[in-house]
């Protein structure tokens, strides 16, 4: 190892498992790696993080094994973590890290403890107004923690919490224009455009609705066309969809340049992950939300409100709309200028421009000072497994 490596501060963030979880991380690393840190970050096998890390240039990746803890996998998810918390160890055995930064989600308790036991700092960022099970049993061993909503702090177990709103990656951050984003996705740029994404994974429920309200909404608006994000499973059923009902319409599994699908939106239809909440609040897209209904603790229901309730989108439950409903409300906004700017000026509300320069920022200066990385290998000490496992069963 160089002298430079060992005068530059390793921060690990364990930030995989779905792209809520992974792009604000990647915006954090951005950061770090600006303010001359190293930076590590651990992800899981899953095709959203192999595919998204490609975009962060001069950090270090690394794939490591998880499974989430769900009800009646509590054997599997043991071994996952065992796993997973032997992995991490023995890479940051290599070069410890002088902090982990924990993004939430299955990949996250086992990267945290891993560097807890050289010593480093544990921070968390937790994104969702009801935390997850990882960060929520992190935050009784972490040193500082980080939240986009500000009910979220009642619920974590811990003094030091700071409300430093949503990172987003640096493209969001200067809008683009929309007839150039149409053009650039083979949209018509002065017709209107309803972007539908169901988040990294898709979501067939949003994309049934959307197909069932085409009759509809092309009656009342036969100038609009449509960006629709359908997730692997759902691409060609809703192509051929489009296609017999003679709607222009530009369909993909999935989308890298989320900047420039948001960019070209009118309105939106969306779920309402931390993530793509962030995100629809940068670019001021005024949005219908519809929550995952099978989301953990129903916490995509309650990010949704949180909007609602500001006046930053419309919210329904995928359970209680009909076509005719959703039709309508889109072609409402569509027809009224006031109230999507209304929308507009309440998402500026959400927007945290530098949230992840403060983040990124407060986890260097609550490093130790001048300590190498590898000063945390004299003393270490090891976990006891047994007591680790014992701990994420009962919480």
């Amino acid at each position: 190892m160089t002298k430079s490596q060992h005068q530059k501060p390793l921060i690990a963030i364990a930030c995989g498992g779905t792209g809520g979880h992974l792009y604000p991380g990647i915006a954090i690393a951005e950061e770090l790696l600006r303010l001359d840190c190293d930076v590590m970050l651990l992800v899981s096998p899953k095709d959203v993080d192999q595919h998204a890390v490609k975009t962060l240039q001069d950090g270090e990746v690394q794939t490591i094994p998880a499974v989430g803890l769900t009800r009646g996998n509590l054997l599997g998810f043991s071994k996952g973590f065992l796993k997973s918390y032997r992995a991490t160890r023995q890479q940051f055995a290599m070069r410890p890290p002088q902090a982990v930064l924990s993004m939430g989600g299955f990949t996250s308790a086992a990267p945290a403890m891993a560097g807890r036991s050289f010593g480093a700092k544990v921070f968390l960022h937790e994104s969702n107004t009801i935390p997850g099970k990882a960060n929520r049993w992190l935050a009784h061993f972490a040193d500082q923690a980080f939240v986009f909503f500000h009910d979220t702090s009642s619920r974590l177990s811990m003094q030091k919490i700071d409300t430093v709103g949503m990172p987003v990656r640096a493209q969001f951050l200067e809008p683009a224009d929309p007839q150039s984003a149409r053009m650039a996705l083979g949209l018509d740029p002065k017709r209107p455009v309803l972007l539908i994404m169901g988040g990294s994974q898709g979501a067939t429920g949003v994309n049934n609705l959307v197909i069932n309200s085409l009759p509809f909404l092309l009656k009342r608006t036969p100038e609009l066309q449509f960006l629709h994000l359908t997730g692997a499973n759902d691409a060609d059923r809703v192509r051929r969809a489009y296609s017999d009902a003679k709607a222009k319409a530009v369909v993909h599994p999935f989308l890298t340049e989320m900047d420039l699908a948001l960019g070209a939106a009118t309105i939106a239809i969306s779920r309402s992950g931390a993530s793509s909440l962030a995100e629809i609040a940068a670019t001021g897209v005024p949005s219908i939300l519809i929550p995952y209904p099978h989301a953990a603790e129903n916490h995509q229901y309650y990010n949704a409100l949180a909007f609602v309730e500001t006046g930053a989108a419309l919210m329904f439950e995928q359970s209680a709309v009909s076509p005719e409903r959703l039709s309508s409300e889109i072609v409402g906004l569509l027809k009224c200028e006031k109230a999507r700017n209304d929308m507009r000026s309440a998402l500026r509300h959400w927007h945290v421009p530098n949230a992840a320069e403060v983040v990124a920022e407060r986890i260097v200066s609550g490093l130790p000072h001048n300590r190498h990385a590898t000063s945390f290998v004299r003393g270490q000490k090891d976990f006891n497994e047994g007591d680790l496992l014992k701990k994420e069963a009962n919480a």
